[in-house]
């Protein structure tokens, strides 16, 4: 992998924010579900599609704290909008595992 500058970093807007609604999405291609993920006062609700079938179920979902990506351009992902992308890392299996902080924090905060 292509080594990257601190400032090319700084360029990514990665933000916790708070599931709000999970949706099954059974149009998509893979196993996948449409999230309304509320980011803040200053960035608001966003909706993302994920692919986060196989360890978590839609009452696991709402509530839960994440990270995402906010500033990449909206994706069009089938017949949903996904405006930002919710942040996994691989277990065993290769299926994502949700990344969430492990102390309460107010939506909207900027990783760093």
């Amino acid at each position: 992998m292509a080594e990257i500058k601190f400032d090319d970093f700084l360029k990514v807007d990665i933000r916790v924010g708070q599931i709000e609604r999970a949706e099954p999405y059974p149009e998509a291609r893979k196993p996948a579900y449409k999230l309304w993920v509320d980011l803040g006062g200053e960035i608001g609700l966003k909706k993302s599609s994920a692919q986060i079938t196989a360890n978590y179920t839609l009452d696991d979902l709402v509530g839960k704290k994440v990270l995402a990506v906010v500033n990449f351009p909206p994706r069009q992902i089938g017949r949903f909008m996904s405006e930002v992308l919710v942040l996994g890392v691989p277990d065993e299996n290769n299926e994502v595992v949700l990344i969430s902080p492990d102390k309460v924090v107010a939506n909207g905060g900027r990783m760093y």
